[in-house]
Parts: structure tokens; C-alpha cells; sequence
């Protein structure tokens, strides 16, 4: 069983990890491993999160895959944006968890940068690309990233701002009849509503809420989904 800083991860060795990330869990026990070795230190994660790493940030992040597969289904290709990567939730989750589609991290702190690019060398993770940018900078500046930021067909984030910010950032990064796949709590749909205006505003469209589960026996998240008008 994994320790560091005095605390044990309550899932390290359960048979859920295997049963939620499948062929995944070896690199993601990397992750798991570097994040509790030096997440604390380098600010990614909270002290009190190093015992809860797999439930509080893998397998939450990994509710999200679902909802991606359910997307690449029909297509032969799809390309993923993750806005505000920060630590890697949940970007560098979502590339594990499906290593044939493209993923690309935008986060504007250099440190996370830094951090981003050793967990997905570490990883061996082949299907990511990092953009040091604010997504707004980026949308703004399109041009000048020509050939890595041609519009996504899904943009992912978790925990970076409510609907009334998050929208302006990420609706403006997909291709007509792309989608927003945002990971939130308890509050999604309260958000939603408040964000209606906007989200018209940047030709959003059929907005709501879905249960994302976690894992057998583990509380559930939610995820909130807006398609792009096409």
C-alpha cells in the first residue's frame, strides 16, 4: 500500500481502480504515485487530499470518460480541449483512460505547465499536448496556433469557474456541434440557470445536468453538457 507524508490512499489496491480505469491504472498509478509523493509540495493538491487522491481526483476525473466515448462513437476522430488543466484534472485522466484520441491541455501558470508536461513523460502518454495560454488569450489569438488549436470537437474542465465565466472560454474553442463537457457539483444545474443568457450569447444550446458516476459504493459527481449550435 502506497504511503507518503504519514497518510495512506483508502482505495490503493481496491479491486474498484481496476473495475473504473481498466488498462489505464498502471499509468495512472503513476499519477497517483507522483501526485502523492509531490502534489502537496508543488501546490496541486491539498494536505487533507492525500489520502483521498484516487476517489477526490482520479476516478472523479475518470467520470468524464464515459461521456467522451459516448461522443467518439460516431466519429472517426475527435479532438479534446481541456481548459484550465491545473494538475491535470481532468486531462491527463481522460488521455490515460483513452489513449486513441487527441487531447490538448490549456493552462497559463508555468509551474503547471512544468508539472503537466513531467506527469504525461513520466506516464508515457503519446496523445497529449500542452498550450501554455489562458483560454480566453487563446480564443483571441486563434491564428497564431494555426495548426494546434483549429476548433475542438470536445472541450473538457473540472473545478476552473461557474457557467457565467466558463461559458466565454470554451463555447468559442469547439467546431459547430461540438459539445462542453464540464465536470461540477452539487450546483450544476443552479449555474445553468443563471448562465442562460450567456450561453445563447455564445450559441449554446439543449444545456443540463447528468449523474457521473464514480465508482461502485463512492458518492457521484455530475457532469453539465452544451452542445454548439451547429
Amino acid at each position: 500500500m502506497y504511503e507518503a507524508s504519514g497518510a495512506i490512499d483508502q482505495l490503493q489496491g481496491s479491486p474498484v481502480l481496476a473495475e473504473c480505469l481498466g488498462d489505464a491504472l498502471p499509468s495512472l498509478q503513476v499519477f497517483h504515485d507522483k501526485l502523492a509523493a509531490e502534489g502537496e509540495l508543488r501546490g496541486i493538491i491539498g494536505p487533507r487530499d492525500i489520502s483521498i487522491i484516487w476517489e477526490r481526483h482520479i476516478l472523479n476525473s475518470a467520470a468524464i470518460v464515459p461521456f467522451l466515448r459516448d461522443e467518439f462513437a460516431d466519429a472517426k476522430s475527435c479532438r479534446v480541449a481541456d481548459v484550465g488543466s491545473g494538475g491535470g484534472f481532468p486531462g491527463i485522466v481522460a488521455a490515460a483512460c483513452l489513449p486513441e484520441e487527441q487531447f490538448t491541455l490549456i493552462e497559463p501558470m508555468e509551474r503547471r505547465i512544468e508539472w503537466l508536461h513531467e506527469c504525461i513523460s513520466e506516464m508515457g502518454l503519446k496523445n497529449v499536448q500542452v498550450i501554455r495560454q489562458r483560454s480566453e488569450d487563446l480564443i483571441a489569438d486563434m491564428s497564431k496556433y494555426t495548426s494546434k488549436t483549429r476548433p475542438f470537437d470536445v472541450v473538457t474542465c473540472r473545478a476552473v469557474a461557474p457557467m457565467t465565466k466558463l461559458v466565454p472560454w470554451t463555447l468559442p474553442l469547439l467546431v459547430a456541434g461540438g459539445k462542453l463537457i464540464a465536470l461540477k457539483g452539487r450546483s450544476a444545474q443552479a449555474e445553468i440557470d443563471k448562465a442562460s443568457k450567456v450561453i445563447s450569447k455564445y450559441h449554446g444550446c439543449q444545456a443540463h445536468v447528468l449523474d457521473a458516476p464514480v465508482g461502485p459504493g463512492l458518492e457521484p459527481t455530475h457532469v453539465v453538457v452544451v452542445d454548439k449550435a451547429k
